[in-house]
């Protein structure tokens, strides 16, 4: 996917405000919606100064996306979980979505 194809889009990323922490990192986790965005995931495109698409991104509390971004380290014993944890942040901040309204997935029925 080239930079002109990545998604960008201020709703989507604004839907992440006032939300639970997605991430959930055990031991890291400040369960404070006030400090939750969408987060941005490592994956291709993701570079100094470029972003993925937001479809790359989970809501995150400002302790969780430290882990992620770097800035913190992982706690013991979590780090050789943290694909699974993006994994399934991904999957929860996208289903958050389309329950927002935000996304809409064609012929969506309910699990």
């Amino acid at each position: 996917m080239t930079s002109s194809n990545k998604v960008r889009s201020k709703p989507y990323r604004d839907a992440a405000r006032g939300q639970l922490c997605t991430l959930g990192i055990i031991g890291v986790c400040n369960h404070d919606t006030a400090t939750t965005v969408l987060a941005h995931l490592p994956g291709e495109g993701k570079g100094t100064g470029t972003k993925v698409c937001d479809l790359n991104g989970a809501d995150a509390c400002a302790s969780c996306h430290d882990v992620i971004d770097g800035r913190a380290p992982w706690p013991p014993g979590e780090e050789e979980h943290k694909e699974w944890y993006m994994r399934r942040a991904l999957h929860r901040t996208i289903a958050r979505r389309e329950k927002q309204g935000i996304i809409n997935v064609k012929g969506h029925q309910p699990c």
